[in-house]
């Protein structure tokens, strides 16, 4: 499988260099194109349609955030290669599958290129699928605390949890309970039953899913018809629980 990418940053030597280091360590990648500057890489992206793309964050007349934001719907992985560490976060909140920092580290980005390789062959062998969870049926109970007591739950009700700051909300069919617990407790809470962290936000039971869907860092469809955005680092752990 040959992984088309483009790779957009504004120093010609940084290109030369990550160029150099994808042709002799990960041969699995075929540079379509490369371009300077945000106004370049977005005519690049468009005109060429990568699977991947790397991208630089500091550029004339702009940067990577800008040109990220006038693509909202992408059906491409971002590999983000910068000198800068304090961009990581908002990096992961554009939905980087990757955060590469300069000098590039060969085996990390041997490491990244595979993630990447990994994520695209799982969402094409289940593109447009009706998907089947591997994982058992959620058989058990939690207790949910509260002001005068706790609540028994049976975990198989729950379709998903969602963070709240310091509270989570518990979503169940039809309605939903706010619990003064942070998601981070119910992950670890639900550790051995088929729930899975696909986001910062959002914890869902794998057998409720119905549907996944490419974009931004893709999302899924429950069966209430709930649609929840996946973290592009978070995929390849919610794609191994699926045939």
């Amino acid at each position: 499988m040959k992984l088309k990418a483009v790779i957009i940053d504004d120093e010609m030597s940084s290109r030369q260099i990550l160029r150099n280091y994808l042709g002799e360590y990960c041969g699995q990648v075929h540079i379509a194109g490369e371009a300077g500057t945000v106004a370049e890489g977005l005519d690049l992206i468009l005109r060429v349609r990568p699977q991947l793309l790397f991208l630089d964050v500091e550029m004339p007349f702009g940067n990577a955030f800008d040109l990220l934001d006038e693509l909202p719907e992408r059906d491409f992985e971002t590999v983000f290669v910068t000198a800068y560490s304090q961009y990581a976060m908002e990096a992961l909140n554009q939905h980087a599958a990757y955060y590469l920092m300069k000098p590039i580290d060969i085996d990390e980005l041997i490491r990244a290129v595979a993630y990447v390789e990994e994520v695209i062959q799982k969402e094409n062998r289940l593109k447009d699928r009706i998907l089947s969870s591997r994982s058992p049926k959620a058989e058990g109970k939690i207790t949910l605390p509260q002001q005068d007591g706790f609540q028994v739950l049976d975990v198989s009700e729950i379709l998903y949890c969602k963070a709240d700051d310091n509270y989570t909300e518990i979503h169940l069919p039809g309605r939903k309970i706010l619990v003064s617990k942070t998601l981070k407790y119910f992950e670890e809470a639900l550790a051995d039953f088929p729930f899975v962290r696909i986001h910062k936000s959002f914890l869902v039971n794998i057998n409720e899913v119905v549907r996944y869907k490419k974009g931004k860092g893709g999302s899924v469809l429950l069966s209430n018809g709930k649609e929840l955005m996946v973290s592009a680092s978070r995929k390849k752990i919610l794609l191994s629980h699926y045939e």
